[in-house]
């Protein structure tokens, strides 16, 4: 399970997250909405680690992470999408599956790991990026170099590395963002196959509330910074301070027209 509690930042007087305590369970997508500055990237980058928290905390499965960089809430278990995308843009799609899933394997802390050898002596690794490349319908340009991907692919690369990392929770922020309407579908198909596995915890932000109907299990809702509304979505979409808050609409002016 992975928590925040009391989890805060302050930029100056500032305060652009304030004291948010939530848990995420194993075989839930949660996604994260409110209005634009309400915090919701923040908060995704104090739990990642790309912003350190003026207070509170952030755990995973129990262990403290607060005091971890990026990297290494990563290597246990923090998956952030874009953290990834750029790993090694001049080797083929190929080789960047296949040296996540060798990170997996070996571990970051192992001494004197010869990468090239490893490659060609251990067929199961070029095997498991193989499978992974098919996964998420890229075994056609394994061959390319990353560099040169459109961004659609770019970003069905960026689940390809979490997949091959084994990631325990996957967090997409606007996962189809810059996409065309070709492409937002194949990176949703694989958000619902990652929902298949009961042991993972995904969490999506996310503005286009009809992607947050289909996919989420559960919405949590940020303005200002605080955590404004928790629940299913139904309920927590049809809340007057959502309603207010998020979709600009103002219940008691609706009653009245």
């Amino acid at each position: 399970m992975l928590q925040t509690k009391e989890l805060t930042v302050r930029f100056g007087g500032h305060v652009a997250v304030n004291a948010v305590s939530c848990s995420f369970a194993p075989g839930s997508l949660t996604a994260i909405v409110g209005p634009n500055g309400a915090g919701k990237t923040t908060y995704f980058n104090l739990i990642s680690g790309q912003l350190k928290a003026s207070s509170g905390t952030v755990s995973l499965n129990g262990q403290e992470l607060s005091g971890m960089s990026a990297s290494a809430r990563t290597h246990a278990g923090l998956g952030r999408a874009f953290q990834l995308t750029n790993l090694f843009p001049n080797l083929t799609v190929l080789e960047n599956v296949r040296l996540a899933v060798q990170a997996t394997r070996h571990g970051p802390h192992r001494r004197g790991l010869n990468l090239w050898s490893i490659w060609s002596d251990h067929k199961a690794l070029m095997h498991r990026a193989e499978e992974i490349l098919e996964a998420v319908a890229m075994e056609a340009k394994a061959q390319m170099p990353v560099a040169s991907l459109p961004h659609g692919d770019q970003r069905k690369l960026e689940v390809a590395l979490l997949m091959a990392l084994e990631s325990l929770v996957f967090m997409f922020d606007e996962p189809t963002a810059g996409m065309s309407t070709d492409e937002a579908p194949v990176i949703l198909n694989l958000i619902r196959q990652l929902k298949q596995d009961k042991t993972k915890t995904i969490l999506l932000v996310e503005h286009k509330m009809d992607v947050v109907r289909e996919l989420a299990d559960r919405i949590i809702v940020l303005h200002n910074g605080s955590l404004v509304a928790d629940g299913e979505p139904a309920e927590v979409i049809a809340s007057p301070i959502v309603q207010q808050a998020y979709l600009g609409i103002n219940p008691s002016v609706e009653e009245s027209t």
